[in-house]
């Protein structure tokens, strides 16, 4: 869990028993340690042994000076031991005191120190002055503990359970009694509701069981704080942060309190560290760490979230561990163990490191860099560590080699190369000093830069040949140059940059030996970032702005949402990603893309941003994968979250995640990639968004790709026909108008070596107020055309005076006759428009175009120039119009005169009635006759023309029922009933109608119109239901039963009819009447009824079968009808009438097919036979003749000579036919026909 590396182990340096140990304040270079072996030790950091001192009795203390010069140590005899850093040289102190020494305390700020012995007494010693100040008598027991403030304030605590506090020439100024024994006194401030400042709170443990805050300020209200019974004895304390005190517990518990004064003694944070006891606890405010010590394990926190444990030491082989110490810089962790040893393990470590793509270099331990290639293949990644002879405070690394340095001096290492007897460590070249303190290394394959107070200094790293002895090294800046200070630089394959603390950026090529390029920013550079090629940079400036810089173009973009602390910038080492970086501080890590051309030129865009783990130095940056350091010297790799991950399309079927994706991918300009998300979601919508976003990019062949999936055919020939355009500009300008951003498109153009496009894009878009303003600069012959054009726009949307202007403007020039004609056509609507009618009329006469003319006299019409208008209208023959005007006007001559061409209905009537009131009647009527008001003719030619006749025709040939009442009315007043009756059923008046008819017994006669008018859906069954009712009070049931059948009141219909078919005079019309009834009401009684008729079952007299047959072929029974039909025709071929039973057959067979129904058999043979008749007996007639049968011979061919069959004999035998009819045969005396001879009968053989 921990990252924390064991540095040394020392096995029981002082024998078995307790080991105390005391880290050098300071530098921290040194450790002392003691034990029962009367032995101070001191090692360096790497635990070798610098100095042994050897004790006359037990150490009862020892510490370092606040300035880590000075070690004192004390024991069981009256004499201090100072042994002396600087200059490894022990000194003894006489304290002036007798007795044996039990604790001593430095001062804070200064070589003094305060000696307390076992009975009570205090020496005071300066070490600057080398004065001692015994002072007896202080305590009255042992004192046993102590603390100096800021303020040199002297706190002792002593077994005689007082604490006193004294100035530093010893006067006692306070003392403060106790309940039991002071111990671990310390100064601190608590956090008060008003800061007071300096450190007034004195501290410590009464009995080991309470913690007490003695307050200087309010000393009448001291705090006593007591803790839970189960926690167990105070083991010890420590202040941290403002105001809070971190407390361990022997029963393992380790809790956080606040020394508030609103919250005093409230637990913040309290947990139980070790199972079975706490010994020791530690703090390190410089790296914001605490650690607590028991059982065997060592436990570490962070102080910004004590909740979680940061990293576990355990000691497995030990049984037990005592105490814990820091060195002051939190670099070196000192574990004593119960068994005498100790152990030292680097607990932090500045995190140095260095990049050249692809080698990664981390300072992993105090003299030891681990060194990665990095690889896509993660199981490659695999370190390479690098011992190192010195602790370093920078690293760097190149292609081929390693520094690190510290102070004023760089080791160099060539990693190609090993170190003669060894195998893996690299061979060290030399080590070299510079005038200054070094800030930073960089490395290329054969150069190191070196900054250093403000200089930079640049030269080879391995000794030059001769060639280039003139290229070994150079500083800058040199003494001709202006004075400035150099703040950063980057080392690429060609080039050194660097920049200053006035605004430069400079750029030395190697190649040349001389300066390159020499940017200058308006206030100083911080910081430079180059991607690997170098031609691009982000740099900082000391307000904390950033820029991208390209060296090619000498180009500046600033960028936008820029974090206000930003700790390092990473360019992708990806190829195709050369154009996204990172920024990133403690908290997130920001994702930029910069576009070096685009339609809206460069740009730096913001992507997004990730969560950075804390304490993380992202260093590599690869395809979106970033490589970061963390704060124990480990590599770990983090995927950005505005990258796309192969790993997220496991589950490709997650439309959401996709689309995710392929916005991340068009936001990083991954066109390829986007247009395979395109086609996986088979989105329109996604592909149209990438076509536009790589349009942007000036990407066109991958719009070309993307259009054509969406088969947009215009803007991909559009965009192959600008696809080989050279001029940047020019081709920004046609995708910026693509993309209907018109005025950048324009700006774009202008700018290009092709101006004039831009006066024919606005042209196109009919923007002709900024095509005009193009054309006065760039051609001023266009402009009388684009005024044209513009006056033509002004006068669609209604602006008649400024197109009149600019019709006017387009006439200066005569480009062409149509361009002339269009102009003057323009200045005579908008004058008319603008009320100039007399010149506008005088141009559109003038240019005499039939669609000019109608155009300014509708304009006119509208005006309400109606005179104007009329005359134009019948110049342009728009007679129907004109005739209209003229008649606004009264000018019924004018009106005449055009009629003949007019088509108007309107028009027409308007003048028809205009000549009726001059009782011009015949010219009324041909203009009501042309205006269709049939009515008006009626009326006319009834009461002014005597015309009847014609009136008559007109009411039946138009169906006028309007008209024919006229007409009813008109035959009333002439006593023509029957033309009355007749026109008074047509006009719909039908109670008038049968009004008359009863007065003038003409029913017969309007039953009859009324069948003959009106059609199926037309007839009133109320109508037919007077007139029946008439009859059947008459006594006439035939017609009863008729106009009963006709108001579908088929019962008294049927009783009507039978009655009248008992007269043999209306059997047949009665009869076929009533078969109409059945069929139309589908009744079967009416049905049985009629039938039972039919057979005579009522009278006892049949009736022809051919009845039956029509009763079953209405009720569509055919196979009833079928056997009638058989009767019928064998009734008809009995009598010679073989058409007629043909054609019954024949209509039977037809109906059976129709409705699905098989044909008889001897229905079928019949018919064959009748259909074949004429040949059989044109046979019958020639055989009779060869017979001598002359009376069947004439009989047959006279049946042949009727037309019916006439036409079908056969030619070869029509003249013998006719001479047989022609030549009847001849008749007995007094005309009594005679027979042909009967044929001789043979008798019969069996009877």
């Amino acid at each position: 869990m921990g990252t924390e590396k064991l540095l040394f182990r020392l096995e029981q340096p002082h024998g078995t028993g307790d080991i105390y140990i005391a880290w050098q304040k300071g530098s921290g270079i040194y450790l002392a340690t003691t034990g029962i072996d009367s032995m101070i030790n001191i090692f360096d950091r790497y635990g070798e042994i610098q100095e042994r001192i050897k004790l006359p009795s037990l150490c009862t203390g020892f510490d370092w000076d606040s300035d880590g010069d000075i070690l004192a140590v004390i024991c069981q005899t009256p004499h201090l031991i100072l042994w002396d850093a600087n200059a490894a040289k022990k000194n003894v102190i006489d304290t002036g005191l007798k007795d044996s020494m039990t604790c001593l305390i430095w001062a804070k700020g200064s070589p003094i120190l305060a000696v307390g012995t076992a009975k009570g007494n205090v020496s005071i010693y300066n070490h600057n002055t080398a004065k001692r100040v015994p002072i007896i008598g202080k305590h009255t027991k042992r004192i046993t503990c102590g603390a100096w403030n800021n303020n040199n304030l002297l706190a002792l605590g002593s077994d005689d359970k007082t604490v006193s506090v004294s100035n530093i020439d010893g006067d006692t100024l306070r003392v403060v009694n106790l309940r039991a024994e002071p111990s671990e006194v310390q100064f601190s401030e608590m956090k008060m509701d008003e800061r007071v400042g300096g450190e007034n709170t004195i501290s410590l443990l009464v009995g080991r069981k309470t913690l007490y805050l003695y307050n200087l300020l309010d000393p009448e209200n001291p705090i006593e704080l007591a803790f839970q019974q189960h926690y167990g004895t105070i083991v010890n304390y420590k202040w941290f942060g403002d105001g809070y005190i971190l407390i361990g517990f022997n029963a393992g518990f380790f809790i956080a309190i606040s020394t508030h004064i609103r919250e005093v003694g409230q637990e913040l944070f309290q947990v139980k560290n070790h199972k079975n006891s706490l010994t020791d606890i530690a703090i390190c405010e410089v790296i914001g760490k605490a650690a607590s010590c028991g059982d065997n394990t060592v436990k570490v926190h962070d102080l910004s979230n004590l909740q979680e444990t940061s990293s576990v030491l355990t000691l497995a082989q030990e049984s037990g561990i005592d105490r814990i110490g820091w060195s002051s810089d939190g670099q070196l962790l000192a574990v004593c163990t119960k068994g005498g040893s100790l152990n030292v393990y680097v607990s932090h470590m500045p995190v140095l490191t260095s990049v050249c793509p692809p080698r990664i270099a981390l300072l992993s331990s105090l003299t030891e860099i681990s060194l990665y290639n990095y690889s896509t293949d993660k199981s490659k990644l695999k370190s390479v560590p690098i011992t190192l002879e010195i602790e370093p405070s920078f690293i760097a690394v190149g292609p081929y080699h390693l520094a690190a340095g510290m102070n004023n001096r760089v080791w160099f290492y060539d990693l190609t190369k090993p170190q003669p007897g060894t195998d893996d460590a690299p061979l060290k070249l030399k080590d070299r000093p510079y005038l200054g303190a070094v800030t930073s290394v960089r490395l290329n394959s054969d150069y190191a830069s070196v900054l250093f107070e403000g200089k930079l200094e640049l030269h080879m790293i391995e000794a030059a040949e001769a060639s280039q002895e003139d290229k070994e090294a150079i500083t800058f800046p040199d003494s001709q140059s202006e004075s400035f200070a150099i703040t950063c630089h980057e080392l690429t394959p060609d080039f050194l940059i660097y920049g200053t603390d006035m605004g430069h950026i400079i750029y030395f090529h190697i190649e040349e030996w001389a300066k390159a390029i020499e940017f200058r920013h308006s206030i100083g550079v911080t910081g430079i970032y180059a991607d690997p090629a170098g031609t691009r940079l982000v740099f900082l400036d000391a307000k904390t702005k950033g820029y991208v810089y390209n060296a090619v173009t000498n180009e500046v973009i600033p960028i936008t949402n820029l974090p206000n602390k930003v700790l390092g910038i990473t360019w992708d080492s990806n190829i195709t990603d050369r154009n996204v970086f990172i920024t990133y501080d403690e908290h997130e890590i920001v994702t930029y893309i910069y576009t070096r051309i685009s339609i809206e030129g460069s740009s730096v865009k913001k992507v997004g941003q990730t969560i950075l783990v804390s304490k993380q130095i992202p260093l590599l940056m690869y395809g979106g994968e970033v490589m970061s350091a963390t704060s124990g010297s480990q590599l770990t790799q983090l995927l950005l979250a505005t990258h796309d991950s192969v790993q997220i399309g496991i589950i490709e079927r997650d439309q959401t995640i996709l689309e995710l994706n392929f916005d991340k991918q068009l936001a990083l300009h991954r066109f390829n990639a986007a247009f395979d998300t395109c086609h996986t979601l088979k989105s329109k919508k996604l592909l149209r968004k990438l076509a536009e976003e790589a349009l942007k990019c000036l990407e066109i062949e991958m719009a070309i790709r993307a259009y054509k999936e969406l088969e947009e055919v215009a803007i991909v020939m559009s965009l192959e026909s600008i696809q080989c355009v050279e001029d940047y500009r020019l081709l920004c300008g046609y995708i910026t108008m693509y993309l209907n951003n018109y005025d950048k498109a324009q700006e774009w153009f202008l700018g290009s070596s092709c101006p004039q496009v831009a006066l024919e894009m606005r042209r196109d878009l009919l923007q002709w107020d900024q095509a005009l303003q193009l054309a006065k600069k760039m051609a001023p012959e266009q402009i009388a055309m684009i005024s044209r054009e513009y006056a033509q726009q002004l006068e669609f949307i209604g602006n008649y005076s400024e197109a009149l202007r600019h019709y006017e403007k387009g006439l200066q020039e005569n480009l062409s006759p149509e361009h002339t004609f269009i102009c003057k056509s323009g200045i005579a609507r908008t004058n008319l428009h603008c009320s100039n009618y007399r010149h506008g009329m005088s141009i559109a006469i003038e240019l005499d175009n039939k669609q000019l003319l109608r155009e300014c006299a509708e304009i006119l019409d509208k005006k309400k120039q109606v005179s104007e208008a009329a005359q134009l209208f019948e110049r342009c023959q728009q007679y129907d119009r004109a005739a209209s005007n003229y008649i606004k006007l009264k000018n019924w001559g004018k009106v005449g005169e055009l009629l003949p061409n007019v088509n108007s209905n309107k028009i027409q009537l308007q003048y028809a009635k205009a000549k009726e009131s001059e009782k011009r009647y015949e010219e009324a009527v041909l203009a009501y006759q042309k205006a269709k008001d049939y009515d008006s003719v009626i009326r006319l030619h009834l009461e002014h023309l005597n015309n009847p006749e014609i009136a008559v025709e007109l009411v039946q040939e138009t169906k006028s029922v309007e008209g024919a009442k006229m007409v009813a009315k008109f035959f009333q007043g002439l006593n023509d009933i029957t033309s009355a009756i007749k026109f008074l059923v047509f006009s719909k008046c039908s109670e008038e109608a049968f009004d008359l008819a009863k007065k003038n017994g003409k029913m017969s006669l309007y039953g009859e119109i009324l069948l003959d008018t009106f059609s199926e859906d037309e007839i009133k069954p109320q109508d037919f239901a007077n007139v029946a009712s008439y009859f059947e009070k008459e006594q006439n049931h035939l017609l009863a039963g008729k106009y009963w059948f006709h108001a579908r009141d088929y019962q008294k219909a049927m009783k009507h009819l039978l009655r009248a078919a008992k007269s043999n005079s209306k059997e047949k019309e009665a009869i076929t009447i009533a078969i109409d009834v059945v069929a139309a009401s589908n009744d079967d009684s009416l049905s049985n009824t009629l039938i039972e008729f039919l057979l005579g079952e009522t009278d006892g007299l049949p009736k022809d079968p051919k009845y039956l047959f029509r009763l079953y072929m209405a009720k569509k029974q055919f196979r009833e009808a079928s056997k009638s039909a058989l009767i019928i025709a064998n009734e008809e071929q009995i009598n010679g009438n073989y058409r007629n039973a043909h054609d019954v057959l024949f209509a039977m067979c037809q109906e059976l097919k129709q409705n699905g129904i098989g044909i008889p058999y001897e229905m079928y043979a019949n018919l064959m036979l009748l259909h074949n008749i004429v040949p059989i007996l044109t046979s019958t007639v020639i055989e009779c003749h060869r017979a001598g049968l002359r009376h069947a011979a004439y009989k047959y061919a006279t049946t042949l000579m009727n037309p019916e069959y006439r036409k079908n004999v056969d030619p070869k035998y029509a003249k013998k036919i006719e001479a047989v009819v022609r030549k009847p045969p001849k008749n007995g005396k007094e005309g009594e026909a005679i027979g042909d001879p009967m044929e001789a009968l043979s008798p019969c053989p069996y009877c």
